[in-house]
């Protein structure tokens, strides 16, 4: 089994930046696909954004797309989520997952590896 561990959010302002990271240990973390959850206040996990195990099959939502980049460092067992120019409405807790194949249409349910989450606040 792999255990993710999640970091990098904080409080920002609209338009600045952050950088999450998901640091992994135990199962092959270069036989996983990694993703990236939001979920906000009352909300269900909702997909963000996915990276295959290659790193050549990626995946966005649409409101984060020329926003959001998903990367994964294979020989660090570290995958990364860098957010752009964020908006108000991207705050929530942000979980990472991992699971041999993860796309947009994969159910959050359906996923047993996950991060603690780390949250995201982004002010107007």
């Amino acid at each position: 089994q792999i255990q993710l561990v999640d970091s990098g959010g904080g409080s920002v302002q609209t338009g600045e930046s952050l950088r999450l990271a998901c640091t992994t240990s135990g199962r092959a973390f270069s036989a996983s696909a990694i993703a990236w959850f939001h979920q906000g206040s009352g909300m269900e996990r909702q997909f963000v954004a996915s990276i295959n195990w290659a790193g050549d099959k990626i995946y966005y939502e649409d409101s984060v797309k020329g926003r959001f980049t998903i990367s994964r460092d294979n020989a660090k067992k570290t995958a990364y989520l860098q957010m752009n120019n964020l908006k108000p409405e991207d705050t929530g807790v942000y979980f990472c997952a991992a699971d041999d194949r993860i796309t947009p249409e994969t159910r959050w349910t359906d996923i047993s590896a996950w991060g603690q989450g780390t949250q995201v606040t982004v002010s107007s």
